[in-house]
């Protein structure tokens, strides 16, 4: 008599400390934490320290970081280089609310790698300088709409969260109309109604919208790379297409290159795909995890400031995070450490191969080399509607599986992997052994109807 296979033992992760600091940061912080990305339930994560491409939780589990902050530590955590450099500079004083020569530095640096940007400001975060973009666009063109891609993420401000992670597909509304889908209560409608969502990499819709309302078009904002989505790549000819079309009824084209700029290619996705556009937005991996961020543009543009847009901040620049710019972008200006994460992608996604072909899965994957997802399934994956279609129950089961087996990808299918200079071979055995061994739990669990592991996300 044939007897059901065994499921495989999960190993189990120590949480007595970050039980309790989970129980005491309740009282305090809702959901326990400072993000709701962040916010995982009872099992939300608390870390003690970094260094390289590992980190360590607070009852010292150890995990191969394939989460990197969401992507900007791109050397590796606590690189000395950086560190010793910005505990220099900052031993000097912190924040004046003048402009200090680091900053100075930093904007040259972002123009010498771009190579297209002429004028440059540095801001806090993401979020800052997306918002400070779209401003601009609104006040370069006096008009008032902005048109975003369906699925992409621009930060936390108002004009960002629109039509960004449903898990209904239907809630987008229809292709050839989509609904302006606000992210949670507090938007304003009068608000919404001033953002265009638009699926990505498709060219037929952008161009009715142009054609029904441009006149009041002031810009188009891309993740050129769908980030929110494991990284899916545009079609052949995309991104040309968008720049004829803005060009065209004379709106702006924006690249939020906060997660691209300096990590898919030396000089960021505008590079990577030839395209000049008008403005972009880089942070995440301009200070190595450092609170940095900076936008910039074409002189013309950009020439909007400082009399006739608004831009400020007490904190844009400071000292802290204008030396993490120079320190860090210094060493990424020749490439090399840009092209190596590169190589240690394509070496992991090998063996991930290796391990699914195994299987006789279906499976694609998205993104580029140092900025990838792994998407279960056969069909082409080119829109974040083609999300709904994937396996991401699997996905979701195999990330939260390989976290006690010692590598920590983000347990949702829609954020990539991120990889840094530091990541060597053990690190790259370590996350091949430990999706191996979970991707055969999750099936084994599968085959068995049991429910697959998952946690609570924010």
């Amino acid at each position: 008599m044939a007897t059901e296979p065994a499921i495989r033992p999960t190993p189990t992760l120590k949480r007595q400390r970050q039980a309790a600091l989970y129980q005491r940061a309740l009282q305090s912080m809702p959901g326990g934490t400072d993000s709701n990305f962040r916010a995982w339930g009872e099992d939300t994560i608390y870390v003690d320290r970094g260094k390289g491409g590992r980190v360590w939780d607070l009852d010292q589990n150890e995990y191969v970081d394939l989460r990197l902050g969401y992507g900007p530590v791109m050397l590796g955590h606590a690189d000395e280089r950086v560190d010793d450099y910005v505990n220099e500079r900052m031993r000097r004083g912190v924040s004046f609310s003048l402009t200090s020569e680091d900053e100075v530095r930093a904007c040259e640096l972002i123009k010498e790698i771009t190579g297209w940007v002429e004028m440059v400001r540095m801001t806090v975060s993401g979020t800052e300088a997306t918002m400070h973009l779209m401003r601009i666009a609104r006040g370069y063109t006096g008009r008032t709409k902005i048109i975003k891609f369906e699925g992409q993420y621009h930060g936390v401000h108002d004009y960002a969260l629109i039509s960004v992670l449903p898990n209904d597909m239907g809630e987008l509304g229809d292709r050839e109309n989509p609904v302006r889908l606000a992210w949670g209560r507090g938007i304003p409608e009068a608000v919404t109604q001033t953002v265009i969502p638009v699926p990505y990499n498709d060219l037929a819709t952008l161009r009715a919208v142009f054609e029904a309302e441009g006149d009041d078009i002031a810009a188009v904002i891309i993740e050129p790379v769908l980030g929110n989505a494991q990284g899916i790549l545009p079609k052949e000819g995309f991104h040309q297409g968008v720049r004829a079309i803005t060009k065209e009824f004379g709106a702006l084209l924006i690249f939020d290159e906060v997660k691209t700029g300096f990590r898919i290619a030396r000089g960021g996705a505008a590079e990577y795909f030839g395209i000049k556009p008008d403005l972009a937005s880089f942070a995440k991996a301009i200070g190595n995890g450092y609170p940095a961020a900076a936008f910039g543009g074409s002189r013309e543009v950009m020439s909007m400031l400082p009399d006739k847009v608004s831009h400020g901040g007490t904190y844009a620049g400071n000292r802290i995070a204008a030396a993490a710019a120079v320190a860090t972008l210094s060493i990424l200006k020749d490439g090399s450490v840009v092209e190596g994460i590169k190589q240690r992608g394509l070496s992991i996604q090998a063996g991930l191969a290796s391990i699914l072909d195994a299987k006789g899965l279906p499976y694609n994957f998205t993104g580029v080399p140092a900025m990838f997802g792994i998407m279960f399934t056969d069909q082409d994956v080119r829109e974040y509607r083609d999300w709904v279609n994937t396996d991401h129950d699997l996905y979701d089961a195999v990330a939260v599986g390989m976290h006690p087996r010692g590598a920590m990808p983000e347990p949702d299918s829609r954020e990539p992997w991120f990889l840094c200079a530091a990541h060597d071979d053990a690190d790259e055995a370590q996350v091949l052994e430990a999706f191996e061994g979970s991707l055969a739990a999750a099936l084994d669990a599968r085959t068995q109807g049991i429910a697959a592991p998952s946690l609570v996300l924010g």
